[in-house]
């Protein structure tokens, strides 16, 4: 279940969608808190283009062709997203060819997962960041992986804090919350353990690499069909988001606008509340940049703005001026992004 872009048949315009892949269909919502889709595409004799070139500007899309000759255009987030869709629409669209559903969360059967396991809980664990599996950057095969780690950094982890009591019981529950989707395949080998048969195999080596599902991962110099990888200030890891009043750099007037913060690299960017977050109206870059609250705006009146101001200077000097609701929530926003850009690059 996940968020992606879907272009639509009548207008041919592209919306972002809630996609949920069923045992026998493919279902889109408006919003994932939904009751009913919005669509459906039957996989029943379905096939799949992936890489799909049908639009020059548009990268990381695939295209599922009904039987009925119907063409639905998907479009992913980043490469390793896509990826995961493909493999998993394939599956599904061969299980009926074969006369079966497809069925993903067959986990705890497959692989005889105790029931008083608690994969949810234990990814909790294993992604605290004093005690949980370290994430790192790795160079392999002309390529960077960031935020991942290897498979057998996870087996050693299970071990250690008194989850397994040997490497057997560990790869159970790797591959447990691999195929559960909690850790996800980076990189030629882990993948190909991933797509051996119907249920993946996690690979307890130093060669297989993996990273957690909502992590900031992203891999550098390396397109399979020279897609362009999500721009660099997107591939962090979001860090803290909310509601901020923003003074404007032009008219000086205020407007509530939505601010997300990523790390690494360490960039805030700022939406129209009303318009979701498909196109940032700015970006601020803040490496170097020195964040503090203030007591008063200059250009700004008095009436117009009170309480809870901050401002951040970048390595450029330009000034932002930002207020949050209350004092508690303008500390840590302050806290957050000095966090940031002293640690991201």
């Amino acid at each position: 279940i996940q968020p992606t872009t879907v272009r639509g048949t009548v207008l041919n315009s592209w919306k972002v969608v809630w996609v949920v892949l069923a045992d026998d269909a493919i279902e889109y919502y408006k919003k994932k808190t939904d009751n009913s889709p919005k669509g459906m595409i039957p996989l029943k004799g379905a096939t799949l283009t992936s890489p799909c070139q049908d639009f020059t500007k548009r990268t990381l899309v695939f295209k599922i062709s009904t039987a009925k000759n119907q063409d639905h255009f998907f479009q992913a987030t980043h490469l390793e997203e896509r990826e995961l869709w493909v493999k998993d629409f394939k599956r599904a669209i061969t299980c009926l060819q074969g006369g079966k559903k497809f069925a993903r969360k067959s986990t705890r059967r497959s692989i005889r997962l105790p029931e008083n396991v608690n994969l949810s809980e234990l990814y909790v664990l294993m992604k605290d960041q004093d005690n949980g599996v370290k994430e790192l950057k790795v160079e392999k095969d002309k390529r960077l992986f960031n935020h991942c780690f290897t498979g057998n950094t996870v087996i050693d982890w299970l071990i250690s804090e008194g989850k397994a009591r040997n490497r057997p019981e560990g790869l159970m529950l790797a591959t447990g919350l691999l195929n559960e989707g909690f850790l996800l395949p980076a990189g030629d080998v882990s993948k190909d353990g991933a797509e051996k048969g119907a249920e993946c195999v996690f690979l307890d080596q130093t060669e297989a690499l993996y990273y957690f599902a909502d992590s900031g991962f992203f891999c550098e110099g390396y397109s399979s069909d020279e897609d362009v990888i999500m721009k660099e200030e997107f591939r962090g890891a979001i860090i803290k988001q909310g509601c901020l009043l923003k003074q404007g750099h032009r008219r000086k007037n205020w407007k509530v606008r939505k601010f997300i913060l990523r790390d690494d690299p360490a960039y805030i960017h700022y939406y129209d509340p009303t318009k979701g977050e498909d196109d940032p109206l700015g970006s601020i870059h803040l490496r170097g940049s020195v964040v503090t609250a203030v007591e008063y705006v200059p250009d700004a009146k008095r009436q117009e703005v009170d309480g809870n101001l901050f401002e951040i200077i970048t390595s450029d000097e330009i000034h932002y001026y930002l207020q949050a609701a209350t004092a508690d929530e303008r500390n840590d926003w302050i806290k957050a992004i000095q966090s940031v850009a002293k640690t991201g690059k």
